[in-house]
């Protein structure tokens, strides 16, 4: 079960049930399945409270991901703060629902197994990234 929501900002417009599919189809070609995964929009003050209180880094972020996966099935909490995917759309000169689906499917690939902190893996994760993208239809 997929899930979407919003606190403290207005939620996103969005095809919740054609974004679903896609993180089945992406999570599916990792050969993982998906449990539940919680989507929390959130604004940057409260992305750098979470980032501050669970991973012990004091800046702001547009992801964090709690990973309860088990075997092959992924399952986890994902917040996300819309402010930062809009200032790095902006930034990367890409639109706003490019920028939050990139961010969305980032989570998934973290749940997937693939990391972007250590040397190399930042590469890797970009090509995922890039690859999920491809087959989403806007």
């Amino acid at each position: 079960m997929i899930e979407f929501e919003a606190q403290g900002i207005e939620m996103p417009e969005m095809d919740i049930r054609k974004i679903s599919k896609w993180i089945e189809e992406v999570a599916a070609s990792h050969s993982r399945r998906v449990g539940n995964l919680n989507y929390l929009f959130v604004n940057d003050e409260e992305i750098l409270v979470a980032n501050r209180q669970f991973v012990g880094h004091d800046y702001y972020t547009d992801i964090i991901t709690f990973d309860y996966s088990r075997g092959d099935r992924i399952s986890g909490d994902i917040m996300i703060s819309l402010d930062t995917v809009a200032s790095n759309a902006e930034k990367f000169g890409v639109s706003y629902n490019r920028e939050l689906l990139r961010v969305i499917i980032h989570g998934v690939l973290h749940l997937v197994g693939i990391n972007d902190k250590g040397p190399g893996e930042r590469e890797i994760m970009e090509a995922a990234e890039d690859a999920a993208l491809s087959f989403f239809n806007d």
